[in-house]
């Protein structure tokens, strides 16, 4: 986690100062731990629930909205507990269990969290698959993967007809139910009638019966190639990682119903879901559902809900905070009013470009005279997600904190690297039904590969947090020998190239210098050129304002680095957006770096040919 300019004692206010002991082998490895042990956490989710249900009745859980024309539509805590208690009356009466868990197709909504709530409540398995995979894909071979694997006993849409293709594709594979938000079709059922299945002492006895070791969730990973693998997700794993977060996040203890979320990341993902949702559920909080998202046409209903709905803490990627930057800059109201009511501003999932951390700093002192914490944190999929947590001031961006209490990394020499290594109660049993996957992502010491490298603030002094250093995967040497922190460069490359490039992939394997591909930020790339909104991506792109734009940027990053490896001589712009059927991206926009260098082999020809006129140098 990281915390921007933040006063000491704002900081008190907020979270609990670290306490790190580093362990040093005299195999070179480091074994770093908080010395405050982790507190006790509830036996399952489903205990917050039935305990805010209980203390809370008449508060609002959760609440969303077909569109920003209309009312958000809300649930109070006692009013999802009966919806629960009757939808997990309807999934025991179906037989569901690990080996026939509840799939969900769609989008966040409340539906979706109360189907996935009530088959968690009776310890049968969700699992949520990214949207992009029904919507957005072709042939829909990676959503067959995951249906075959899982062999669901239910799946959930939120509507037929837009999920109709996906459903039609995936058929043949399963003997599931289909159960539509919409309803209204005769091979389907309605969630309202799920829901208001009357409630059977069954539903009491599979609650009791569950443990800490219960499967919780699957939850899928993005799979840059192949097959993406079903994480599981226990009971112990996400209590034990928002007692962490309690314990780290002080001022969640007393904040009751001032805790306000507004969040569009979705529930397919372990940040949004086991991060942000049931941080809301954990402490009695409010979730808002967000329509829209950090994407051209979308980003409107954000700010829309924002205007409506002001969080008590911001969540976003690092794409959304560039898009919010922009709007609250054109926005003097929701700008105030942003600076004066949210706590502080979050961003996981991918390092924060130093020149958007700066911008929000400027923006927020300029707003109401103090700087807003931004604050960050690390982990995976496999790790529930939180792993560290920086609960102190950090000086810049990137700074991804120490390793919260229960949980202990081991960082071990890779090259020039210190690979790090996770294990702790938040850290996943394995995957699903794949044995051999399972035993090749854990050490001898039972610490999780996760594949990042980390470096010391200070060595010195590990309480002051860690940074991360890359993929160890991704990083490759030039031919002179030096080490390329793909990471790094990536993050120094955007910044360089704000605000026209919206992702970067990094190339150069095996050559002398390093190469960008670049995914443009074309609305960005338009304005900079003075073209309409319909002007066409190849003519954006290749607009002489645009290249030399990118050519003073490449200039500019290598006058700041000090080395061949800090820079890069070519940058290509590319016209296709990244690709989900080619695992690309992910619907939180994240790059995978891998992917797009397998599927965009001629692209990088094109920047190794020296009589290519397309690249910009």
């Amino acid at each position: 986690m990281t915390i921007a300019a933040i006063s000491g004692a704002d900081s008190q206010n907020l979270f609990a100062v670290p306490a790190i002991v580093a362990d040093r082998r005299t195999d070179g490895s480091i074994i770093l731990k908080s010395t405050t042990p982790l507190r006790p956490s509830a036996r399952c989710i489903g205990d917050w629930l039935e305990h805010w249900a209980r203390q809370a009745p008449d508060r609002i859980f959760l609440a969303d909205r077909a569109s920003i024309d209309t009312p958000w539509t809300a649930v109070t805590y006692k009013d999802a507990l009966k919806q629960v208690r009757s939808a997990a009356a309807w999934i025991l009466a179906q037989e569901l269990s690990a080996e026939r868990p509840l799939v969900i197709l769609s989008d966040n909504s409340v539906e979706h969290a109360l189907f996935a709530l009530a088959a968690q409540h009776v310890g049968v398995p969700s699992a949520a698959i990214s949207p992009a995979y029904s919507l957005m894909s072709r042939d829909f071979d990676k959503l067959k993967s995951m249906v075959t694997l899982l062999g669901p006993g239910a799946i959930y849409v939120s509507g037929t007809k837009p999920f109709a293709a996906a459903l039609a594709a995936i058929s043949p594979l399963h003997s599931a139910t289909i159960v539509s938000g919409s309803g209204g079709d005769d091979s389907v059922i309605s969630f309202r009638a799920v829901a208001s299945t009357p409630e059977t002492p069954d539903v009491e006895k599979a609650f009791a019966a569950i443990t800490p070791d219960t499967i919780a969730k699957f939850l899928f990973t993005s799979g840059s190639t192949g097959t993406p693998k079903a994480v599981i997700n226990t009971q112990r794993m996400l209590t034990s990682s928002q007692q962490a977060k309690a314990q780290t996040w002080t001022f969640l203890e007393d904040i009751g119903d001032d805790l306000v979320i507004l969040d569009w990341l979705p529930w397919s993902h372990t940040f949004g879901a086991n991060h942000n949702f049931n941080l809301v559920l954990r402490n009695g909080g409010t979730l808002y559902v967000d329509g829209g998202k950090p994407a051209p046409g979308l980003f409107a209903t954000s700010l829309a809900n924002l205007r409506s709905v002001m969080p008590s803490v911001y969540f976003n990627v690092p794409r959304g905070f560039d898009m919010l930057i922009a709007a609250l800059r054109g926005d003097d109201e929701l700008r105030k009013k942003f600076f004066s009511e949210v706590k502080f501003a979050f961003y996981a999932g991918a390092a924060l470009p130093q020149n958007l951390w700066d911008a929000l700093e400027e923006l927020s002192i300029k707003t109401v005279g103090r700087a807003m914490p931004m604050v960050s944190a690390w982990g995976s999929t496999e790790t529930s997600p939180l792993a560290t947590d920086c609960h102190f001031q950090a000086k810049r961006s990137g700074n991804i904190g120490v390793p919260i209490p229960g949980t202990e990394l081991k960082l071990v020499p890779s090259g020039d690297k210190l690979e790090v290594r996770v294990r702790g109660p938040n850290v996943t049993p394995g995957y699903w039904k794949a044995p051999e996957l399972t035993a090749q992502a854990f050490d001898e010491e039972g610490f999780y590969l996760i594949g990042d490298a980390v470096t010391f603030a200070d060595p010195a002094r590990p309480e002051l947090g860690l940074f991360f250093d890359g993929r160890v995967a991704e990083d490759f040497k030039l031919n002179s020998g030096t080490w390329v922190s793909v990471g790094t460069l990536r993050v120094a490359g955007i910044a360089a190239l704000a605000p026209l490039a919206q992702d970067i992939v990094v190339t150069g394997h095996g050559g002398d210098e390093v190469r960008f591909l670049v995914f443009p930020n074309i609305a960005a790339c338009r304005a900079h050129a003075g073209l309409p909104d319909s002007a066409d991506v190849k003519d954006v792109i290749g607009h002489d304002k645009v290249r030399a734009a990118i050519a003073q940027g490449l200039a500019n990053l290598k006058a700041q680095s000090g080395n061949s490896s800090g820079h890069a001589t070519r940058a290509l712009l590319l016209a296709e957006p990244a690709s989900v059927d080619g695992g690309e991206i992910t619907d939180k926009g994240y790059i995978n770096q891998r992917a797009v260098l397998t599927r965009r082999a001629s692209a990088v020809a094109t920047l190794d040919d020296d009589a290519s006129a397309e690249w910009i140098g």
